[in-house]
């Protein structure tokens, strides 16, 4: 019997073997290892891509929140909205800047933030609302923006987190394109993924880019003066860059990929074990999510027949030793704590055989609680 890991990404890179090496040996070639042609060449194709009008392209994807947020104004003491189920990304951001998150609670059947109860919890003191697209499918931000325009509330400035999103959309419109600002992470596991770190912000307005490009490279408006405070130093370097151009048309199919593996699952999986709903959109599929009242024996049952599991995430960000003692706004959270009791990944990724997938496949109609 073979092991089925939950990625392989030895696998992309034999299969495109030739490519990529011409990608390395010209871009070495080049001279330009940072700020190059390579990177202005993605960052258009990218923004075009997505629908956005601008992008800056960053060291990774955290950097990628904490600088939409910075350009977005949010400062120390000024409280954000976002989830705590989703891997403490946004709260590391936050938690750099000073800023306080206040966690929404997630719809149980969606895994996405609860629009509802994130727009009660926007108050005077909410500077931004980060909407996590998690594990491919897209947080509805319109739904967001039309219960707060019900409650009378204005609407703070949305980000859009898309580290899981990658070409997914909702009623037909990409996933990064809803918000202010949108942020994404090219870690070799995503979809789009590049040969190391990287990470983008896409954004609306020419001032906050402009802002972005100062932020982002030692808060510089001309070189060696610093013009605004909190700069870092965040670029993404030619090779990631080189490497996602040439990903970038093979997206799409990547993704009819993903989605076809989860539908292969999903058909053959008992009633015990749920997946998440995905209402009027086409999901990126990053991960593979499922939902099981008892996750050790599930992962036990799959573990016997070599197929590789993990959990995405196993703690709350409010639950964090590191976090909890720090300023957080956090109630109950009822949908966020039952559910991180249950899920579980299963292997998800384009390069998977028929032969893999079936077995996967298999082993999920086998399993009784």
């Amino acid at each position: 019997m073979m092991k089925i890991p939950m990625n392989d990404l030895s696998r992309p890179y034999r299969d495109n073997q030739t490519v990529f090496d011409t990608i390395l040996t010209k871009v070495g070639a080049s001279g330009y290892y940072l700020g190059g042609p390579y990177g202005k060449a993605f960052s258009r194709e990218f923004a075009e891509y997505v629908g956005m009008p601008h992008c800056l392209l960053v060291g990774n994807g955290t950097d990628a929140l904490e600088l939409a947020l910075r350009a977005a104004g949010v400062e120390a003491g000024d409280h954000v909205v976002t989830v705590a189920n989703a891997g403490g990304y946004t709260t590391t951001a936050c938690r750099l800047i000073g800023a306080v998150p206040v966690y929404a609670d997630i719809d149980a059947d969606t895994l996405l933030m609860d629009m509802d109860d994130a727009a009660s919890l926007v108050d005077p003191n909410v500077k931004a609302v980060v909407a996590t697209h998690l594990y491919g499918a897209v947080a509805d931000v319109e739904a967001l923006r039309a219960k707060l325009a019900a409650q009378g509330k204005a609407c703070p400035i949305i980000i859009e987190d898309c580290a899981q999103a990658h070409g997914a959309s909702l009623r037909g419109q990409m996933a990064g394109s809803f918000g202010d600002l949108a942020t994404f992470s090219f870690y070799p596991t995503k979809n789009l993924g590049a040969f190391g770190d990287g990470g983008a912000v896409l954004c609306r307005d020419e001032a906050v880019m402009e802002r972005l490009s100062r932020l982002h490279q030692y808060g510089w408006n001309t070189r060696y003066n610093v013009a605004v405070p909190f700069g870092r130093n965040s670029r993404m370097d030619e090779i990631q860059a080189a490497v996602l151009s040439a990903r970038l048309p093979k997206l799409e199919d990547a993704n009819g990929a993903r989605r076809a593996v989860i539908e292969a699952y999903a058909a053959a999986a008992p009633s015990c074990v749920v997946f998440p709903k995905r209402p009027d959109q086409v999901p990126s599929a990053h991960l593979a999510v499922v939902m099981v009242e008892d996750r050790n024996g599930f992962r036990a049952h799959l573990a016997e027949r070599e197929v590789g599991t993990d959990i995405h995430y196993p703690v709350l960000d409010c639950d964090q030793a590191g976090w909890r003692d720090l300023p957080q706004v956090c109630g109950q959270l009822p949908s966020s704590r039952r559910c991180s009791e249950r899920i579980v990944s299963l292997p998800c990724f384009p390069e998977l055989t028929q032969e893999e997938i079936s077995i996967v496949a298999e082993a999920l109609a086998a399993y009784t609680p």
